[in-house]
């Protein structure tokens, strides 16, 4: 695995700061309904894409997730102003505005969504492995999915067919603990969702994904071996998010003494406090990284409010590839 150095870890730090600041600016313009439909945070769960980044080849490796995907299109290299555009339904956003919060997509930076149903982007994680097995890309897929989307049967049907035909994927649930508001405990008999792998011999392991560090060296040997084609991987990377499941979640099924809890292992707060006991950077310097951060935030957000909505027009043009479509009209 790549050492993590002091050059990481400011990085980790700077990403992760971003990340947060980010989506808590996405937050603030959804309550001034500037951000439209469901708007799922992933304020918590920031180690799970540092730790990955860092054992990736994001030149040819590829990921896959649900709706909680703002962030990663980011970290996979999209120009964060176009993000929050598409979720302002802007016409400069990564879909032409036509997409929003839940359907960020960029093949261009391997990064294929955001995706609204419960575990479909499942097998399609799978299949993009599929694909770049057969054309021998070399590249690896990082599929994700939540722990209410372990329960979909899909997911059965394509570990078995990934462990048959020895895919280069790895699969990753994000364990919040919570699915939409129904806790691990009461969807299953078993709460260590990881040993679902052992049922079709896939290597299989939980992670402490509130530490970038264990994430990085848990999917630093999933994707190596993915890559040298002993096929897929399958982490339950332990996690917590501190806000609720979308923007309208009330979260009546957790008291706040224990999202206080989870507070004290924050990722961001692991990284600095490495960060300020090793000496890699004085207060003064981190003051520094958290302005910049603070101005790519009002930076991306003048973009997205300054951006034009997209013409009327294009919402028809990308539905049907027929441009004479019989049934077509422009008239409202």
């Amino acid at each position: 695995m790549k050492p993590i150095t002091k050059e990481v870890y400011l990085k980790w730090y700077e990403e992760m700061q971003f990340w947060r600041k980010f989506e808590d600016k996405l937050a603030a313009l959804y309550i001034q309904q500037k951000v439209r439909g469901f708007l799922h945070l992933y304020n918590g769960q920031e180690a799970i894409l540092a730790g990955a980044l860092h054992a990736m080849d994001i030149s040819k490796d590829k990921m896959i997730t649900a709706y909680r995907n703002h962030v990663q299109p980011i970290g996979m290299g999209v120009d964060p102003r176009r993000v929050m555009a598409e979720l302002l339904g802007k016409g400069t956003g990564t879909s032409q505005g036509l997409g929003g919060s839940m359907h960020i997509f960029s093949k261009e930076h391997g990064f294929y969504g955001g995706h609204g149903i419960v575990g479909g982007q499942i097998p399609l994680g799978a299949g993009i492995a599929f694909a770049d097995k057969y054309f021998e890309t070399g590249g690896v897929t990082l599929t994700y999915f939540g722990d209410g989307a372990a329960r979909q049967g899909s997911l059965h049907e394509t570990f078995n067919m990934a462990m048959l035909w020895k895919l280069p994927v790895v699969f990753i649930v994000e364990n919040n603990g919570y699915a939409m508001g129904t806790s691990v405990e009461r969807t299953a008999n078993h709460t260590d969702i990881w040993k679902l792998g052992l049922g079709y011999e896939m290597p299989c392991g939980p992670v402490d994904a509130m530490n970038p560090i264990k994430v990085a060296e848990a999917m630093h040997e999933a994707i190596e071996r993915a890559r040298r084609g002993d096929g897929p991987t399958f982490l339950e990377m332990k996690t917590y998010r501190y806000r609720g499941h979308s923007m309208s979640d009330a979260q009546h099924y957790r008291t706040k003494e224990e999202v206080e809890e989870y507070k004290k292992i924050d990722p961001i707060t692991q990284v600095l406090d490495i960060i300020k006991d090793k000496n890699y950077a004085t207060q003064d310097e981190i003051d520094v990284i958290d302005q910049r951060v603070r101005d790519l935030v009002d930076e991306c957000e003048k973009f997205a409010e300054e951006s034009p909505y997209p013409e009327l027009n294009v919402m028809y043009d990308v539905v049907y590839d027929q441009k004479d479509y019989p049934f077509l009209s422009h008239k409202l």
